[in-house]
């Protein structure tokens, strides 16, 4: 069995829906104090001393780096929650379109990097374990001018299957007139 461990937790708390980050699986990085004493070592050598530096330099820019990611993840995480409260109260028949591009304007990145932020990425919400892509899904525009994900569509389609007479299963011109009734 694969085991998921979601990178966001969603919980609502006071009727708002909190953010929280798991970091668990993020190793905790420091520069050790060593080689700084080692740098402010008056014995240690030139050549030493500009290796170290070169190293911390290296080790500071990965450092940032880490929390640079993380931060992306929570501001996406965040523009998914505002744009899926519906979905986090009611379930999938809320589920509403949206799209990386959309997210990636909102939180000032390029898509491909909305895109690779929520690659194999899980976030626990009140509804369930989601992977991040979930949220992401066009749209389709009802009769009476509403946008409503596909995924939304395929769950109502799904509904009228499982609750239809298996003597006399509806037809795919009977579910398309069920889904008219509905303005899509």
């Amino acid at each position: 069995a694969t085991y998921i461990m979601p990178e966001i937790v969603v919980q609502k708390i006071n009727g708002e829906y909190v953010i929280i980050l798991n970091d668990d699986q993020l190793p905790h990085l420091r520069i050790s104090k060593n080689y700084i004493d080692i740098l402010n070592d008056k014995s240690t050598s030139t050549e030493v001393k500009s290796y170290i530096r070169e190293k911390i330099r290296s080790s500071a820019f990965m450092i940032k780096s880490i929390h640079q990611r993380q931060k992306t993840i929570f501001r996406i995480a965040s523009e998914i929650i505002k744009a899926q409260t519906g979905f986090l109260d009611h379930g999938i028949s809320n589920l509403k379109p949206l799209t990386m591009a959309e997210v990636a304007t909102a939180v000032g990145v390029h898509e491909t990097t909305v895109s690779r932020a929520v690659s194999g990425k899980y976030m626990k919400t009140p509804v369930g374990v989601f992977e991040m892509k979930y949220f992401f899904t066009p749209g389709i525009t009802t009769a009476d001018g509403r946008e409503i994900s596909n995924k939304t569509v395929k769950d109502i389609i799904a509904g009228l299957v499982a609750n239809e007479d298996m003597d006399k299963p509806l037809s795919d011109q009977e579910i398309m007139e069920k889904l008219k009734e509905q303005g899509i």
